[in-house]
């Protein structure tokens, strides 16, 4: 840790003790934005997604066994859901989102996963064990997109897609989430498509940025 604060990349509050990421891990992050940042990159995909749905969409960014809540709009339509908020971390399967990134992941990624996040769903999520959520994967990939029935929070239903890199590992996902009445058949597959077609824009300009070669800019 004192390597750390020394090259500033963590600092610690001299009253609380507390640790905090430092400068410089603000501007490692600021150069890895043009490359690795989804919120850059997915914003007005989610504007659209809650302005055509009416609806509340996310984009959410895997990190490690968990799923962070990148951005939330809401919108229009005025019964909205208490579902996920700006910074909020679940482990993967629990939500549509993190659903979506976790059936998209190779099966020995899926294991790993659910074995890391096993603690944490047991403390919050006790209805949804691994073989539960072995499940789900499953009937994601046959169907498509992730589907939550309302099992994170009562009333409250999702439908969310993968993103993934030019090589293929998964970077995030976005979701929609509504009321139950607003998430039956055959919406909830006109909400996918919709999803699917800013997934598929995402991951086209996702491309563009890793496999361009980096500017001055991105260097200085």
């Amino acid at each position: 840790m004192l390597a750390l604060i020394r090259g500033g990349l963590i600092e610690q509050d001299s009253q609380t003790r507390l640790y905090h990421p430092g400068e410089e891990s603000y501007v490692l992050g600021t150069l890895a934005t043009p490359r690795h940042g989804l919120l850059e990159i997915a914003a007005d995909a989610v504007v659209r997604l809650a302005r055509d749905s009416g609806d509340t969409a996310f984009v959410n960014m895997r990190r490690g066994a968990t799923a962070v809540c990148l951005h939330r709009e809401e919108g229009a339509f005025p019964i909205r859901t208490h579902a996920l908020t700006a910074g909020a971390q679940h482990p993967l399967g629990v939500g549509a989102g993190a659903l979506a990134i976790l059936a998209a992941l190779p099966d020995e990624e899926v294991e790993t996963a659910l074995a890391d996040g096993a603690r944490q769903r047991t403390a919050e999520y006790p209805g949804l064990d691994a073989d539960i959520l072995r499940c789900e994967v499953f009937e994601t990939r046959t169907r498509g997109f992730a589907l939550n029935p309302g099992r994170v929070v009562a009333g409250s239903w999702g439908v969310g897609v993968a993103i993934r890199r030019v090589d293929g590992t998964v970077a995030g996902a976005l979701s929609i989430a509504a009321i139950e009445s607003r998430m039956q058949p055959p919406r909830d597959q006109e909400l996918a498509a919709m999803l699917t077609r800013e997934a598929v824009d995402i991951e086209k300009r996702l491309a563009r940025r890793m496999t361009r070669p980096p500017s001055q800019e991105d260097m200085t």
